[in-house]
């Protein structure tokens, strides 16, 4: 059985639709070519991914004592976090709402040879 590892970065201020655009372009990589990938990438939720794979990654090399090379990205998704809701002023007397989405990023990291 493959050793996993796990990290999650919660209440980051970007939604997770757009989240799961740079997701899905990682998924299945493995973890060392996925950081390269995410550096390069325009996206500002690229560098939030980023951020929970090289966590995933430290704490594999900390707490497990894995090496970095073997290590894949077995599962990666973004959940909905909470919605901020507030309040701007229309024209005529309306009201405009504004929704501060933010979402949760978890990485699981699996060991393969």
């Amino acid at each position: 059985m493959a050793l996993t590892v796990r990290c999650q970065r919660k209440y980051v201020g970007i939604s997770a639709q757009k989240v799961r655009r740079v997701i899905d372009v990682v998924r299945g990589m493995q973890a060392l070519e996925a950081l390269d990938v995410l550096s390069y990438m325009p996206q500002a939720a690229a560098r939030e991914v980023h951020k929970a794979v090289q966590s995933a990654l430290a704490n594999a090399e900390e707490n497990e004592s894995m090496a970095p090379e073997d290590m894949w990205i077995a599962e990666i998704y973004a959940d909905e976090g909470p919605t901020a809701k507030r309040y701007r002023a229309g024209a005529r007397g309306r009201y405009k709402p504004i929704l501060r989405r933010s979402s949760h990023i978890t990485v699981v990291l699996e060991e393969r040879f």
